[in-house]
C-alpha cells in the first residue's frame, strides 16, 4: 500500500488539486445554487411528462404526446437500466453538482492522456487545463449542452486507450477503449462521437502507414483486432441506445424525405442550407489566437462605447445612448450568431506552432492532417467544395448540424502537439540553439499576428458584416431615415469592434510573452523544468480562466428553487389544465411555436422544440402551418385549445376550438391517394371527422365491402391514458373505420383487439387508423418496440463482458508489475 502511494502520489495531488479547482472556479454550487442552461430547461419541458410517470410507474415510458404530437422519447429522455454506462454517467452527472462533474471529466480524461503519452505529470497537468479550460467547453456547458460536454470530455481517455493497445497493452488498452468509448456512446451525442471516430480513423491510418513501411504489421494486426473487439464491445453495451437510434432516425428529418413534388426536399440527411448554417468563418478561426478578433459572443457595448457616444452627439441622453449601444451587434462573423469563439488559448498556440517545428513522434503528422481537414469541413457553406464532398458521400455526415462543432476535436489536438512541444524539448534530442530558434519563430508568427492586430487591426480585417449595407439601412430606419447618422454610428461599431480585437491582441501578447520566457528559461536550463511547468500550467489556467469567465461565470448560478419555480402557469394555462380530458392538445401561438419547447411543460402540444423530431410532423409543419394555419389540421390533431396574445396589450387569450375531433373518431369514407404528395395535398382542405386519406399501398388493410358508415350507433372513446398504452372502447353495428388522433409510428407501436394483435395503417399523413370489426370490443395500442427491449438483452451482455474484460486486464497488469518489482 505503502509502495502505491510513492508511484502515485503525485497523480492523486494533482487529482485533488483538479477537484479544488473545479469547486473554486464554481463556487456558487458550494452555496445550492444551479447554473442557468436554456437548454436544459428547454429539456425539463420536453421531459415532463415522462418524469410525470417514472415518477408514477418507477420507469420512465418510451413514448410521450406532449410535443409534435407525439414522438418516441429516445433523444428526449429514456433509462437503460441494463446498459452498465448508464451508471457510469450517472456517477459524473449525479455524484457531483453540475456543472463539476463534467469539468472535472474534461481535467481526469486528458491527464490520463497525457500520462499515457509518458508526459511529466506537472506537464500533463498543464495540458488537462489547456484542454478543459478552451472556451467551446465552458460555453456549450453554459448554453446547457450537456450530453455534448460529456462525449467531448471522453475524447482524451479514449485515445489512451488506443494508445497503449498500439504499443502492445493489449488488454488493458482495449478494456479502457471499450469503457471510454462506451461512455461516450452512452452520452449520447452521436455527432460528437462521430466526428472523434473519423479523427481516430485518420490515427490508424497513419500506424497502419508506419506498420507496412516498418515490416511492423503483425503487432499492428493484433492492435486492431483488439481494438475492433473493444469497439464491438462499446456497440454492444449501447445496443439498446443505439437500435432505437439508428431505427429512428430513418423516420426522423435526418431520413429519406417522403415528398417528392417539393425539389428543397433532400433524398436523406438534413438540408444542406440547415446543416451548414452555423459554419466557421475561415478568417474567423484565428480567435483560436485573439478571442475577441470577431467580437466574442456576450460582449455588450457600455457607455463609453464608441457607439454610445456617437448617438449622444444626435441628441440622445447618456441613459438612451448606453440602452441603444447595448443592443448593437458586436459580432460581425457569418454565422446566424453565437454565444462565444473557439478560444485554444495564447500559449497553447504558441507551443501548439513550435512543436509542428520540433516534434518528431508521428502523431503531429495525424494532428497536423487532422486539424487541417476539420478546419475545412468547419468552414461548411464558406468552402463548400470539400465540405459537400463529406455532405455527398461520407457515410452519416449529413445527419449532423452546426458542422463548426467539429472544431471540439481540434481543441484537444491543439494541447496534445503543444504539450508534446515541450517534451521533447525537454528529452534532450535537440541543440538548445535549435530549439531556441525554433521556439523564436514560433513566438515570431503568433506574437507577430497578435501584434500587428493591436497596432493596426483593420489592416487585415474589416470588422463589418457580411451584409454591413444592409444592417445600415435597417439602422437608417430606426434613426428617422437619416443616413448620415446611420453611417455615424455603423462607423463607431466598427471601431468599437476593432477596440475590442486590440485589447485582446495585447492581452495575447502578453501571455506569449509569458510562455516563450518560461519555455526559455527550462530549455536553457535557466529554470528547473518543473517549476517551469508549473508555472506553465499557471498562466494557461489564468489565460483561459480569465476568457472562460466571460461566458460562464458566478452570474450564471441561482438557487435552485429558481429553476424549480421557472415554469410559472399563465391564467390560460390553469385554466386548460382545469380540463380533465387525458388526451388532448394545445397550439400556443405566443411563443415561437414549433421551435419552443415552453408550452410542453403545461400541455400535450401541436408544436414543441426537438433537433431529432419527426420528418412527417415536419412536412406537416412545413405544407400546413407556415404560410398559414390549417385549421382542418389542428382539428385531426385534435387541438382542443388555441392560446394566443394581443400584440398590443400582451395580454394573453384562449379560444376552445369546438370543431377538433377528439380523441378517436368514426369516418364516414375513405379517400385513397397514390403517395406522400397527393396525401399532403388532400389534408390541405378536407373533413377530417368524415373522411380518412390513406395511401393506397395500405389498401390490402381495408376491407370496402365489410367497411361502411357506422351511423349513429357506432361509437369510440378512449377509456385510459398512459403515454405508450392508450385503452378505447368502441360499439358499431358493422365494421367501420376509425381514426385515432395519435401519431403515427409503426416501429413499435401495436394494437390489440380483444388482446389479439391486428393491424392498423396510416391516414391523414401522420395519424394512426384500422378497421375495426363489428361488435363491442376494447382496443389497446402499446408502444413495445423491439429495438430497445432486444437491445436492452444485448446491452446486459455486453456490459458484463466488459467488465470481465476490465477485472482480466487489472489481473493481468498486476500480474506484471509484481513481476517487475
Amino acid at each position: 500500500m505503502n509502495n502505491w502511494l510513492k508511484r502515485n502520489g503525485i497523480h492523486l495531488a494533482i487529482s485533488a488539486f483538479f477537484v479544488i479547482l473545479c469547486f473554486v472556479y464554481f463556487s456558487p454550487v458550494l452555496q445550492g445554487k444551479v447554473p442557468i442552461q436554456g437548454d436544459v430547461m428547454q429539456a425539463k419541458a420536453m421531459q415532463r411528462e415522462i418524469m410525470e410517470y417514472k415518477a408514477k410507474d418507477g420507469k420512465g415510458p418510451l413514448w410521450t404526446n406532449e410535443m409534435f404530437g407525439g414522438m418516441p422519447a429516445y433523444q428526449i429522455w429514456v433509462q437503460y437500466p441494463l446498459n452498465l454506462t448508464t451508471y457510469g454517467i450517472a456517477l459524473i452527472t449525479d455524484v457531483l453538482p453540475n456543472p463539476v462533474g463534467t469539468v472535472l471529466m474534461y481535467l481526469l480524461g486528458s491527464y490520463l492522456l497525457f500520462c499515457v503519452l509518458k508526459v511529466n505529470p506537472w506537464l500533463a497537468a498543464a495540458g488537462a487545463i489547456a484542454f478543459a479550460f478552451t472556451s467551446y467547453n465552458f460555453i456549450i456547458i453554459s448554453a446547457g449542452h450537456s450530453n455534448k460536454a460529456l462525449a467531448i470530455g471522453l475524447f482524451a481517455p479514449i485515445l489512451a486507450g488506443i494508445i497503449l493497445t498500439m504499443r502492445g497493452k493489449y488488454w488493458m488498452g482495449a478494456s479502457l477503449t471499450a469503457l471510454f468509448l462506451a461512455l461516450n456512446i452512452r452520452a449520447n451525442h452521436i455527432q460528437m462521437t462521430y466526428y472523434f471516430l473519423l479523427a481516430l480513423l485518420i490515427y490508424i491510418g497513419i500506424e497502419i502507414y508506419h506498420a507496412v513501411k516498418a515490416n511492423k504489421t503483425k503487432e499492428l494486426s493484433k492492435a486492431i483486432g483488439f481494438l475492433g473487439i473493444a469497439v464491438l464491445l462499446s456497440v454492444m453495451v449501447n445496443a439498446s441506445n443505439l437500435w432505437t437510434t439508428y431505427e429512428y432516425g430513418k423516420e426522423t428529418i435526418r431520413g429519406k424525405s417522403n415528398l417528392t413534388a417539393d425539389a428543397a426536399e433532400p433524398d436523406s440527411g438534413l438540408p444542406k442550407d440547415y446543416a451548414y448554417q452555423w459554419s466557421q468563418g475561415v478568417s474567423e478561426s484565428f480567435t483560436f489566437l485573439i478571442p475577441n478578433l470577431y467580437g466574442g459572443g456576450t460582449n455588450r457595448l457600455d457607455a463609453k462605447s464608441n457607439v454610445a457616444k456617437a448617438i449622444e452627439t444626435v441628441g440622445a441622453s447618456p441613459e438612451q445612448a448606453a440602452g441603444f449601444a447595448a443592443q448593437m451587434p458586436v459580432y460581425w462573423g457569418d454565422k446566424p450568431g453565437t454565444a462565444g469563439p473557439y478560444y485554444f488559448g495564447a500559449i497553447v498556440c504558441l507551443l501548439f506552432v513550435f512543436g509542428l517545428f520540433i516534434v518528431r513522434n508521428r502523431i503531429k503528422w495525424w494532428i497536423l492532417a487532422t486539424t487541417i481537414l476539420f478546419l475545412f469541413l468547419s468552414f461548411g457553406k464558406n468552402l463548400p467544395f470539400i465540405s459537400d464532398l463529406f455532405f455527398d458521400y461520407v457515410p452519416l455526415y449529413n445527419k449532423f448540424r452546426a458542422v463548426e462543432s467539429i472544431l471540439a476535436v481540434v481543441g484537444l489536438l491543439f494541447p496534445i502537439l503543444a504539450v508534446l512541444a515541450v517534451k521533447e524539448a525537454q528529452d534532450g534530442q535537440y541543440d538548445q540553439k535549435y530549439l531556441v530558434k525554433k521556439l523564436t519563430w514560433s513566438a515570431g508568427i503568433t506574437g507577430g499576428f497578435a501584434l500587428i492586430i493591436a497596432i493596426m487591426p483593420t489592416l487585415l480585417f474589416s470588422f463589418k458584416t457580411s451584409d454591413h449595407e444592409a444592417f445600415l439601412n435597417t439602422l437608417s430606419q430606426a434613426v428617422n431615415n437619416d443616413k448620415n447618422v446611420a453611417l455615424t454610428i455603423g462607423n463607431a461599431l466598427i471601431q468599437d469592434r476593432a477596440e475590442l480585437a486590440r485589447a485582446d491582441a495585447l492581452r495575447t501578447l502578453i501571455f506569449i510573452a509569458i510562455g516563450f520566457g518560461l519555455t526559455w528559461a527550462f530549455i536553457t536550463k535557466k529554470m528547473k523544468a518543473e517549476y517551469a511547468f508549473g508555472l506553465l500550467a499557471l498562466f494557461i489556467l489564468i489565460d483561459m480562466w480569465q476568457v472562460d469567465r466571460r461566458y460562464l461565470n458566478n452570474q450564471n448560478f441561482v438557487p435552485a428553487s429558481s429553476l424549480t419555480n421557472h415554469y410559472q402557469p399563465r391564467d390560460v394555462d390553469t385554466f386548460i389544465l382545469a380540463d380533465k380530458d387525458p388526451d388532448f392538445r394545445v397550439f400556443d401561438t405566443s411563443i415561437p411555436t414549433f421551435t419552443s419547447a415552453d408550452a410542453s411543460y403545461f400541455h400535450k402540444t401541436v408544436g414543441g422544440a426537438h433537433s431529432a423530431r419527426l420528418k412527417r410532423i415536419q412536412e406537416l409543419v412545413d405544407h400546413q402551418f407556415t404560410k398559414s394555419v390549417n385549421h382542418d389540421v389542428l382539428d385531426m390533431l385534435n387541438t382542443k385549445y388555441i392560446i394566443t396574445q394581443d400584440q398590443q396589450t400582451g395580454a394573453y387569450k384562449m379560444q376552445r376550438n369546438e370543431s377538433a375531433a377528439g380523441n378517436a373518431w368514426i369516418v364516414d369514407q375513405v379517400q385513397f391517394v397514390k403517395n406522400s404528395d397527393e396525401e399532403m395535398k388532400a389534408i390541405s382542405s378536407f373533413d377530417p371527422k368524415k373522411e380518412a386519406i390513406v395511401d393506397i399501398k395500405y389498401k390490402n388493410l381495408i376491407d370496402t365491402a365489410k367497411a361502411g358508415i357506422g351511423g349513429p350507433t357506432a361509437m369510440i372513446k378512449l377509456d385510459s391514458y398512459h403515454p405508450d398504452h392508450m385503452v378505447y372502447s368502441y360499439s358499431a353495428p358493422r365494421d367501420v373505420i376509425a381514426v385515432f388522433s395519435e401519431i403515427y409510428y409503426d416501429k413499435g407501436w401495436k394494437m390489440y383487439i380483444d388482446d389479439v394483435e391486428k393491424p392498423y395503417f396510416r391516414a391523414d399523413y401522420t395519424l394512426r387508423a384500422a378497421q375495426l370489426p363489428a361488435g363491442n370490443h376494447k382496443i389497446d395500442f402499446i408502444f413495445h418496440p423491439a429495438s430497445y427491449y432486444m437491445g436492452e438483452k444485448i446491452s446486459f451482455a455486453g456490459s458484463i463482458l466488459l467488465m470481465l474484460g476490465l477485472g482480466f486486464a487489472v489481473y493481468t497488469d498486476q500480474k506484471k508489475t509484481k513481476k517487475v518489482a
